[in-house]
């Protein structure tokens, strides 16, 4: 009997991943490119969907070598700008048309991001309140406000990444309800809100049944076209015809990757109850916290309440932090001890952290002390790169309490543990605002290159007090992406069904409550660096 299997391909921040997964959900084989990112100013991230594409062909090709009857794709919410004749168009002052694509964490459009959020527009409600710099909204009306005379004048279609990929490979335009449910305003209800776009200054998006930003639209994982069109197929090296998915960003491609586990036999808190128990947190560059309802729930500097936004009929809530491995790279390597912390690494065949999570211990070990509580003193407030909830404000920066004169190999691995730590209140943070709302949520699935480090993941568990969940495959952003192969080809009726059957626990991670207490004096002084950022930040601007 022939296997069927799927290709999952996600494109991230800074690279493509493409997989070939089993009707099990296992995964086979993988292969990875680097895709280039521009800064050409302060804020501008900016790539080339043509370099991606590209990248997405090349994987691909490598990787698959088997009979596959779906594939899936999950792409960063960034945003891909095409002319009539769907040719890139520069998104930059510089001009080069191959840089058509603002990044999800470019924030150039943060004064346009403010001043959306000043009309009180009723659909921000579905936006906790607040809009974004990295939505598509702000950015759209920074390049009409800044391009006008070439972007904006050349610009006939406006795509988010997720939505450009499964163009390629169909030639269809539908967009993914993902997609411009999340990060666009749409409503599956009441569709594109006329009244919003004028208010803003963009009413000419809405010329032509809003065609520059979408007419149709269709939910995560259904087929979209006719399956690969001739030309993708062969760029590809896959069957024409072959089904693809309606798409998702990557961070809910995560979440169907993990959310959806059959858990019996684990004595989780979540067994025997609905999924809207569970919350999926996908930690990598940024991370996701991503919570479903069988209602909308509204909560206060939380996006959502998206319907069908990650399951389709199903209402998503998405909390997050624009910066969590970007950040603990910042702060361990623009460290003064960098170079001896590099050194000792190679000097032992390992990586950077897994030494100093070893380091860490040997610290506790010799004060005969709980490792977390080395940082007893020392205290982070974590974003460096605004806060995307619960608070919403991208004016947010970083801030340190409790930093010595010394800079030694120690002081950095005590930062690290700090920062950490901070990570992990950051995401207590948002589950009590998303526990206030009206969330009872009991277990946390992680995924994501974060989940890899047992000193994120075990901090996690001690500063939220519930139990985390790990995939049984580590790369579950690709089992996520696969799934939408899975529906597209009709093999699962649902995409619950089909995490269901392709999502597996690999381990489970306990709190530790003894250090309940400790987090608890922690997350006050937490909240108190918050409070105090916010006065200093306000004084200054007088």
């Amino acid at each position: 009997m022939v296997e069927w299997y799927y290709v999952g391909v996600d494109v991230g921040t800074a690279s493509v991943r493409a997989a070939l997964v089993t009707r099990e959900g296992q995964v086979k084989t993988t292969a990875e490119e680097m895709v280039t990112i521009w800064k050409p100013h302060s804020d501008h991230y900016v790539q080339s969907s043509t370099d991606i594409w590209a990248k997405c062909c090349s994987t691909v090709r490598v990787g698959v070598r088997n009979c596959v009857r779906g594939v899936g794709f999950d792409a960063t919410c960034s945003l891909v700008v095409l002319d009539q004749n769907f040719q890139p168009v520069a998104v930059n002052q510089d001009g080069e048309a191959e840089r058509n694509v603002v990044m999800w964490m470019d924030h150039r459009a943060a004064e346009q991001a403010a001043r959306i959020t000043s009309t009180g527009h009723r659909v921000l409600s579905r936006v906790g309140g607040v809009m974004s710099p990295e939505m598509q909204p702000p950015k759209l009306l920074w390049l009409k406000e800044n391009l006008r005379a070439t972007c904006w004048r050349d610009a006939a279609h406006f795509l988010d990444l997720p939505d450009f990929l499964s163009w390629k490979a169909t030639a269809s335009l539908a967009r993914s309800l993902c997609t411009v449910v999340c990060k666009w305003t749409y409503c599956p209800t009441e569709k594109w809100d006329t009244s919003f776009w004028t208010a803003i200054g963009l009413e000419d998006l809405l010329e032509n049944d809003h065609s520059k930003i979408g007419s149709v639209t269709c939910c995560p994982g259904s087929p979209v076209g006719e399956g690969l069109t001739q030309e993708a197929a062969a760029e590809l090296g896959l069957d024409t015809g072959t089904a693809v998915g309606a798409s998702l960003i990557d961070a809910h491609a995560g979440g169907l990757g993990v959310i959806g586990a059959d858990v019996r036999g684990f004595s989780l808190p979540c067994e025997d109850q609905p999924i809207t128990s569970r919350m999926a947190m996908i930690c990598g560059t940024s991370s996701c916290h991503m919570a479903i309802s069988q209602g909308p729930l509204f909560v206060p500097g939380v996006w959502g309440p998206y319907l069908s936004g990650m399951v389709p009929e199903l209402w998503l809530n998405e909390g997050g932090q624009s910066a969590t491995g970007r950040l603990i790279d910042h702060v361990v390597k623009g460290h003064v001890a960098y170079p001896q912390l590099q050194e000792q690494a190679v000097k032992g065949g390992e990586h950077i952290y897994s030494y100093l999570n070893r380091h860490l211990s040997s610290m506790a070990k010799d004060l005969g002390a709980p490792l977390e509580l080395l940082a007893s003193s020392l205290h982070v407030w974590p974003d460096f790169h605004g806060n995307r909830s619960p608070l919403a404000d991208p004016t947010l920066r970083g801030a340190v309490v409790g930093l010595p004169l010394s800079q030694t190999l120690d002081d950095l691995a005590l930062l690290y543990l700090a920062t950490v730590q901070a990570l992990a209140l950051g995401t207590q943070h948002i589950l009590e605002a998303m526990t206030q709302a009206g969330h009872d949520i009991t277990t946390l699935f992680l995924c994501g290159g974060l989940s890899k480090n047992p000193l994120y993941v075990q901090i996690h568990a001690n500063a939220t007090g519930l139990p985390l969940v790990l995939p049984a495959q580590t790369e579950a952003v690709l089992v996520g992406a696969a799934v939408l192969g899975a529906c597209a080809s009709h093999d699962y009726s649902s995409i619950l069904e089909a995490m269901e059957k392709m999502a597996k626990v690999g381990k489970v991670v306990q709190p530790d409550h003894e250090l309940w207490s400790f987090y608890r004096k922690k997350y006050s002084v937490f909240l108190r660096l918050h409070v105090h950022q916010r006065e200093y930040m306000a004084l200054m601007n007088d």
